[in-house]
């Protein structure tokens, strides 16, 4: 059985443009189902976050109306109860991806706030993509690419790939967001970008990077995963 490393942010907040803390972290949808497919079949997860800090579900990710009713809330709380390994979280610097078949990144704003600046976060995201084994990042996640740069320029320059949307950013909080994902990505990153409908499950697979549009994507990278790793 293969071991997949789950790099997760450790962030509780985001600042706003006008400087107020908005409580994010990982949303559940995009750790708790990825989580099931490989535990459900026999693989194992290691979780690292910046300093070995216990990662937060962002708490609206819970909520019924966000993932199609009660139920499905349960069910995604129930396996993060779970996950015995989201409370022992390894610190980014001290990964080993020698030890790891596969690299598994989940969204949420947490992301936007920490793995976008952070130096090991980088430096894993840089190791994993050339060394031609499997990464796989979802919704925000891909924010992790800023921190690839070395004097502005990226690895990821000319990978296709797609994230969370301006435009889906814009039903919540695009107004007050200090910066657009697709927007840096695309400028900062030099990514070719591409994107399904709103809300909709899209997977974009260039090489050795597999990337999810929002919540819904994570699910179609999880069985993905799953089929590479066999």
């Amino acid at each position: 059985m293969a071991r997949v490393l789950f790099i997760v942010s450790g962030a509780t907040y985001w600042v706003l443009k006008d400087g107020t803390r908005y409580a994010t972290g990982y949303w559940a949808e995009e750790l708790a189902n990825p989580y099931k497919i490989l535990t459900d079949a026999g693989h194992e997860i290691v979780v690292a976050t910046p300093n070995g800090v216990t990662p937060s579900v962002d708490m609206m990710s819970l909520r019924p109306e966000m993932v199609g009713g009660n139920d499905s809330a349960l069910e995604l709380e129930a396996v993060i109860r779970s996950a015995e390994v989201m409370r022992r979280p390894l610190r980014l610097s001290d990964v080993r991806l020698e030890d790891c078949d596969g690299v598994y990144l989940p969204g949420g704003h947490g992301p936007m706030s920490d793995l976008a600046w952070d130096s090991d976060a980088g430096r894993l995201l840089t190791q994993q993509l050339t060394s031609g084994n499997p990464l796989f990042i979802v919704c925000h996640a891909p924010a992790s690419m800023l921190a690839t740069r070395i004097h502005g320029e990226s690895p990821f320059k000319g990978f296709d790939i797609t994230c969370f949307t301006n435009e889906e950013e814009g039903v919540g909080l695009a107004p007050l967001a200090p910066w657009l994902l697709e927007t840096d990505v695309q400028e900062k990153v030099g990514v070719n970008f591409s994107r399904g409908p709103i809300w909709e499950p899209y997977m974009v697979e260039d090489r050795n990077l597999v990337t999810g549009q929002n919540p819904a994507s994570a699910a179609i990278l999880g069985n993905r995963m799953l089929e590479i790793l066999k």
